[in-house]
């Protein structure tokens, strides 16, 4: 699935990263506990989390992550937002609850 259809599916913010949105992830991994991320992400993952801190984006290189979705419309810090620029990731945030981002993009195809 596109990173641009994630957007859309999730009605995302695009924090960095916008030229990168034609980017295809694989699979995603929603949790707020970055033990479980690096447990169970896979490559060319999308993350969803709640957590806003830098750990997050930290997490998201060493596995290999390419995008990161920031739900229940938390906001990532321009810190994380320089880091992440980085990096090459890309940063989105939506109003939507975790569950609830899940269930769309597993209901539209993506696997977990």
């Amino acid at each position: 699935m596109k990173i641009s259809e994630i957007a859309k599916l999730l009605s995302c913010r695009v924090w960095c990263g916008g030229d990168e949105l034609e980017g295809e992830v694989r699979s995603a991994c929603g949790s707020d506990m970055m033990s479980d991320v690096l447990a169970y992400a896979k490559d060319h993952a999308v993350l969803l989390t709640g957590l806003v801190n830098p750990q997050v984006i930290r997490t998201a290189e060493m596995m290999d992550v390419i995008c990161v979705v920031f739900v229940r419309g938390k906001e990532p810090t321009g810190a994380m937002i320089s880091l992440a620029q980085q990096k090459g990731l890309v940063l989105l945030s939506t109003e939507l609850r975790l569950f609830h981002a899940c269930g769309i993009l597993y209901a539209n195809g993506l696997e977990g």
